[in-house]
């Protein structure tokens, strides 16, 4: 055989992607999850080999419950510790027969209070919660009140000092578009590619309350949060508007600022193709304050 062969099909593997060529196992559904929790008591989204707490392993536990069988599933996007989501999309493969709502039901006396199914919906085979997602939406939540909050101390990020709002509007406007992001990204990043496509990105102010919205096709490792970070550098004063542009062009993550705090940041959206009819909910409280006059 050739060593330039490739396949026109891909074998059946559970969860994952799957071509028109791709045999479906007979009596299996794939079923596509919306859910929302509070990040702060987990050690992030994903199943560490370690057996910390994580979102994943306490889905997947609550899941296999009302299953009767064990069952894995893939996320649209990996959070960090600390970070909290209002809609993050999951899907899994499975045999067992279940209404819709048992997995929104059924779940919730296996989950901890800080996560919730909010819808469930059985999808064809052709969906991947990770793969076939246009775009992601995150919300960051900053407070520049003159004392931190204890109520809300680990789901918004306090500033001690104030920030100008049209100076980071102004900074902003540099990170719209297609861009190399490799000043915003982890050096721990695995991305393939440091380029990413911001389609917007918006700063709203309610009192104390400064909150950023910013949708792209994809994130990077700690994108968001080092996004944050330098614009409350320019918020500050410390660094000029055109500081932005010039990390850009650098290249280089040790030129940017310190990564903000994963406290204030939710995944609140993430956009399917019509085909899929995936539910798109509003997010939550005051998370949604303010923002939709940008919009």
């Amino acid at each position: 055989m050739s060593q330039n062969y490739i396949p026109d099909h891909k074998p059946y593997e559970r969860n994952g992607e799957i071509l028109q060529t791709t045999p479906w196992p007979e009596g299996m559904t794939r079923v596509a999850l919306g859910v929302e929790y509070k990040g702060t008591e987990f050690h992030g989204f994903q199943t560490q080999p370690s057996g910390v707490k994580t979102v994943q392993q306490a889905l997947q536990k609550a899941l296999s419950t009302v299953a009767d069988e064990e069952i894995t599933l893939v996320c649209a996007g990996r959070t960090d510790a600390g970070v909290h989501a209002t809609q993050q999309v999951i899907h899994f493969d499975t045999s067992s027969i279940r209404p819709e709502k048992a997995w929104i039901l059924g779940t919730k006396p296996h989950l901890p209070d800080s996560v919730i199914v909010r819808w469930a919906k059985n999808v064809s085979p052709q969906f991947h919660a990770r793969f076939s997602a246009l775009n992601r939406t995150y919300r960051y939540l900053l407070s520049d009140a003159s004392t931190a909050s204890a109520l809300v101390a680990h789901q918004v990020t306090w500033s001690s000092r104030k920030l100008n709002l049209d100076l980071m509007r102004e900074g902003a406007k540099h990170l719209i578009g297609e861009q190399d992001f490799t000043s915003f990204r982890a050096t721990q990043c695995q991305a393939k590619s440091p380029v990413r496509t911001i389609h917007h990105l918006h700063l709203v102010r309610r009192g104390d309350l400064i909150i950023m919205e910013v949708q792209a096709n994809a994130f990077l490792h700690h994108m968001v949060r080092n996004i944050v970070g330098v614009l409350m550098t320019v918020g500050t004063g410390d660094k000029p508007v055109e500081w932005v542009a010039e990390l850009l062009a650098a290249r280089d993550r040790s030129k940017g600022a310190v990564t903000a705090k994963p406290y204030g940041l939710y995944l609140v959206s993430v956009d399917y193709p019509e085909e899929f009819k995936i539910p798109k909910l509003s997010p939550r409280f005051f998370i949604e304050q303010g923002i939709g006059e940008l919009i």
